[in-house]
């Protein structure tokens, strides 16, 4: 009897060791789903302007638990001081963890850095992202730039933020038979640079996300589900679960790599903006992965 117990506990163990080994017999691992998730303001950037705080209420009571900001007419605090945004969110029951700034203007100024780094820290945010740079004519351009994030994050380090960097269809496509993104990746400090992935724009640019994350997942530590169709060649975005982007897929092995945030993006709208952000919260809520 317990040559027969050794021998079936060694045959279930030989066997759990081949099926880690087979990716494809994972397939039916326990589901996971993403609790909490967040969202852009700039989807709703038609409507937020004219009323922040309601837009903000409005988009909490869907279920989104974190905001990622941009730098819009108000700035990306909305017109109101660190602590007073901090406060109001706290009280919705979100944070603010990240927002888009203006990069090159920013920068450009002096103290203009110093100032985004000091705002986003008194409101309580942990990241400051470059939203757009793009495309570039060269390499040497690319270096150009790669300089500047390394400068940039090494200022936002040292205060006790993150700074990165979001990707459009641009780094993607190859530029000399290289991929820019992948140069940048290869040319900027971890310390001080890392990088947040839209699943949409990395998919219209035709890279194999689950293999590009599997090289480079530890740099990624934010992404933006969006979702999109191809209309006369063009991309064109709709709700979540509505277009091209295999999110089952994608965000598996988003979760199994570096990404700690998860966002909703959407920037074109088959109906009415919130109807939008209605169904792409109530699309997370009932997603597994």
């Amino acid at each position: 009897m317990q040559r027969r117990s050794f021998l079936k506990q060694s045959g279930m163990l030989a066997a759990g060791a081949f099926a880690l080994s087979q990716p494809d017999l994972l397939a039916g691992a326990p589901t996971k789903t993403i609790n909490p998730f967040g969202v852009q303001l700039y989807s709703v950037r038609d409507l937020l302007p004219k009323d922040p705080k309601g837009i903000m209420t409005q988009l909490a009571k869907m279920g989104y638990k974190q905001f990622e900001s941009y730098g819009g007419p108000q700035g990306f605090l909305w017109g109101m001081q660190p602590k007073e945004i901090k406060s109001f969110l706290n009280d919705l029951g979100v944070k603010m963890v990240s927002t888009h700034f203006d990069f090159r203007g920013q920068t450009s100024k002096p103290d203009g850095l110093k100032k985004s780094i000091e705002m986003a820290k008194g409101a309580g945010l942990t990241y400051l992202l470059c939203p757009y740079i793009g495309p570039q004519k060269s390499f040497d351009d690319w270096k150009k730039i790669a300089d500047q994030f390394n400068a940039a994050g090494e200022e936002a380090r040292k205060a006790g933020l993150k700074f990165g960097y979001h990707n459009h269809d641009y780094s993607f496509k190859p530029l000399d038979g290289k991929l820019p993104q992948e140069y940048l990746l290869a040319n900027t400090d971890p310390k001080n640079v890392m990088f947040e992935l839209d699943l949409c724009w990395i998919d219209v640019a035709g890279v194999d996300t689950i293999d590009h994350l599997k090289k480079y997942g530890n740099r990624y530590e934010l992404c933006h589900i969006k979702d999109y169709t191809k209309e006369n060649g063009k991309p064109v975005q709709n709700d979540l679960g509505k277009g091209a982007v295999d999110f089952k897929k994608t965000l598996r092995a988003a979760m199994n790599s570096n990404i700690k945030y998860f966002l909703v993006e959407q920037e074109e709208y088959p109906q009415a903006v919130m109807t939008s952000m209605q169904n792409d919260a109530e699309y997370m809520k009932k997603l597994s992965v």
